[in-house]
């Protein structure tokens, strides 16, 4: 049995974290597509077998409200917001006010960013860049990217120290290369839910539904002590959405943005 996903790049660290724990569990195969919320949803649109589907809160509605995804199935995974990046190592700069903002991204080499038509990030981050009025300074140093995860490591490979990227906080945590600095300013602030649901014409339905729940599940369970939580984190792919935190079936549950938000029993 073959489960078909097809996943905004934002939840795709969530994705291959539990791919082990779910193909052992299930004895079922994930076959998993990335890409941005454009390209996933063109590859839906297009008629590309999916089981599962990753898209942003409005999109799997209106697909629900279009009889294409099961309204019953859908799970929302969690929140992502979306910020800045710089290659590891390079200088902490702070992006906390819309000058600060505007500063870093004057004095940067290059610029490194998901797609400006199809990407949720790329999207918004031009709108910001028009907004603050510094779209004729930066263009020629503006790199566009097919996703954020493309956009990511593009910017670990760039040879310039000066370089920074804009993208959504999972696939800045989970390219190993690249550095968190902080979050678009309040009033530029991009936060994307982000839902799983069942596809109308799956072939493997309960399997599609199984991962979605690997991933959200909500049962509450004894919590662990906050040092051995800490000590699981650590070292483990951040960003990822629920961790196994020690024995037996104990997990942790984080949100999209690698946030610990409480404890959370896994079962099936």
């Amino acid at each position: 049995m073959q489960l078909k996903l097809l996943s905004v790049g934002a939840a795709q660290a969530i994705a291959s974290a539990l791919q082990g724990r779910f193909e052992q569990e299930w004895g079922c195969a994930l076959n998993a597509t990335f890409g941005s919320v454009g390209a996933i949803l063109e590859e839906f649109d297009a008629g590309v077998p999916a089981d599962a589907i990753i898209l942003t809160r409005t999109l799997i509605d209106a697909l629900a409200a279009a009889g294409r995804v099961r309204a019953d199935s859908r799970l929302d995974l969690g929140v992502v917001r979306t910020g800045l990046a710089v290659k590891g190592g390079a200088e902490q700069v702070s992006v906390e006010t819309a000058e600060q903002l505007s500063v870093v991204l004057c004095a940067a080499k290059e610029i490194h960013f998901p797609d400006p038509q199809r990407a949720t990030a790329g999207i918004h981050f031009v709108k910001v860049i028009e907004a603050l009025g510094i779209r004729g300074q930066v263009e020629a140093r503006l790199c566009p990217h097919p996703n954020g995860s493309t956009a990511m490591k593009a910017l670990a490979a760039s040879r310039h120290a000066g370089a920074i990227g804009c993208t959504q906080k999972t696939e800045i945590l989970s390219t190993p290369g690249v550095q968190w600095i902080g979050a678009l300013p309040r009033e530029f602030e991009l936060a994307t839910v982000y839902t799983a649901a069942v596809t109308s014409s799956a072939q493997c339905p309960a399997a599609g539904q199984r991962m979605a729940c690997t991933a959200r599940r909500r049962r509450r369970t004894r919590a662990a002590p906050a040092a051995r939580l800490r000590s699981t984190l650590t070292g483990s792919a951040r960003g990822v959405f629920v961790v196994i935190a020690g024995s037996p079936r104990e997990v942790i549950e984080l949100s999209l943005d690698g946030s610990i938000t409480g404890a959370a029993g896994l079962v099936g």
